[in-house]
């Protein structure tokens, strides 16, 4: 599998640090209930299909993106970086 680094270009995949899906970009508020932040946590989808990922270019540029993948397919539909996310 090969991801389009949008600072680097493509690169294998082995470059890059599979930190799950891009959800996890959606914190909580520091206040929410102790529920809310388990949840956030802990519980995770794994869908089959199209899923949008947070993946670190580890051993290249350094970057944090958003893949967008097919889960069944492994296909790289697009890549962003998530400097424009809440990471």
């Amino acid at each position: 599998m090969r991801i389009e680094c949008p600072l680097c270009g493509a690169r294998d995949r082995r470059e890059f640090y599979y930190a799950g899906h891009a959800g996890a970009l959606e914190r909580p508020d520091p206040e929410a209930s102790a529920e809310v932040w388990d949840d956030y946590l802990h519980n995770r989808d794994n869908p089959a299909g199209l899923t949008e990922d947070l993946w670190h270019h580890e051993m290249g540029c350094g970057a944090w993106l958003v893949v967008h993948r097919d889960t069944v397919t492994h296909a790289v539909l697009a890549a962003r970086l998530a400097k424009g996310d809440q990471l």
